[in-house]
């Protein structure tokens, strides 16, 4: 069964979509436009967290769920206090995500939601098209943020998980610092791989601690559950404690230069690259792209405008991740010595892929 043209389509309502999307109404893009998102599922519970840095507010301000300018780092061999300044760590609640994004599009005429599975997404005629449910959606440019398979490797490339398991946990008594979050712990066991532990403190009675590898392999669920419960009990030391909310997610991380652009189609999000490889970090690279496709859009009408080729950024994540791969190094000892000889805003100006190559050296 075919089905109406649309002047774009949005595959996937996820944080690459839904940004897209909101974004799109904000600088005046969908005025007089017919744009379809669409996704397998609507969400409507807190699945996800989204933590990154920044300098001045951004388009998500209002659902910053939390925030912090100080922030611990642990391993066997170093401990210390970050002042993060001139960055602040925040953190947004996907659920919270979700409904603003979807709250915003409920009231532009625009957008048409629909929750199908999407199976398929090409072109034809100059036009993109999907596949999804019993129909065929056509649109003058398609912006896909389904990663549907795992990519075929070249030689060079290198594909690691990042996955974690986050409990939101609250205390009989106050245990936590709710000024000071914890941006790595890797005192706990390596044997599976690098490991680390995050803790984002919301009060002094609760906070998402969050159970993170970088690995080839996933492990089994009990492992994730022994993992949190001995960083909560043997290194937090917390005595009356229970479980409020749980997630679980896994990142891709990889050198793999996907394709950005096929034809009408533009790919976005992790399906786009725009997941750092060497760490994980998705959302501030996911606005910064949102940003210069919007930009694109108005000067041209298109959003292939902008240079989307590789960097040096890129070469020092396929380094990281080519030691990662081979064991060269432990990912504990390459992040312990990063955080112990470098400043710290340097550190996360260089994560965020906007040192100079002088300071780079520095680092490097």
């Amino acid at each position: 069964m075919s089905a109406p043209s649309y002047d774009h389509i949005i595959t996937g309502m996820g944080c690459a979509g839904l940004s897209l999307a909101v974004q799109m109404s904000a600088s005046g893009l969908t005025k007089g436009k017919k744009i379809l998102l669409v996704d397998r599922e609507r969400k409507n519970r807190n699945d996800r967290t989204w933590c990154f840095w920044e300098v001045e507010p951004g388009p998500f301000e209002p659902i910053v769920f939390k925030k912090w300018s100080k922030a611990q780092f642990h391993s066997a061999s170093h401990s210390a206090l970050l002042d993060l300044s001139p960055y602040t760590y925040k953190m947004i609640r996907g659920i919270d995500f979700f409904s603003y994004c979807l709250d915003i599009i409920s009231k532009d005429p625009a957008f048409e939601i629909r929750y199908e599975e999407v199976e398929e997404i090409g072109n034809n005629n100059g036009k993109a098209y999907c596949v999804a449910g019993d129909r065929t959606y056509h649109a003058d440019f398609l912006f896909n943020s389904i990663l549907f398979r795992k990519p075929n490797l070249a030689k060079g490339e290198f594909y690691l998980l990042q996955h974690f398991k986050g409990w939101v946990v609250q205390t009989a008594d106050p245990e936590f610092d709710t000024e000071q979050a914890t941006l790595m712990d890797f005192r706990p066991s390596q044997k599976n791989g690098t490991t680390f532990v995050y803790v984002m403190p919301f009060s002094a009675n609760e906070a998402l601690i969050e159970y993170t590898l970088f690995t080839s392999d996933l492990l089994n669920k009990e492992d994730y559950h022994q993992g949190l419960s001995d960083y909560i009990n043997h290194v937090l030391g917390l005595k009356n404690w229970t479980v409020k909310e749980e997630e679980f997610g896994i990142i891709p991380m990889t050198n793999h230069r996907f394709k950005r652009k096929n034809g009408a189609i533009l790919n976005i999000g992790t399906a786009g690259g725009r997941t750092k490889a060497s760490s994980g970090y998705t959302f501030r690279f996911i606005q910064k792209d949102t940003t210069a496709i919007i930009n694109s859009m108005h000067r041209s009408g298109s959003p292939f405008g902008d240079h989307y080729g590789y960097s040096r950024f890129d070469w020092y994540d396929s380094v990281l991740l080519n030691i990662l791969s081979h064991k060269t190094l432990a990912g504990d000892r390459i992040f312990t010595d990063l955080f112990k000889n470098n400043a710290t805003g340097r550190i996360l100006k260089f994560l965020d892929n906007e040192t100079s190559v002088s300071e780079e050296l520095g680092i490097l």
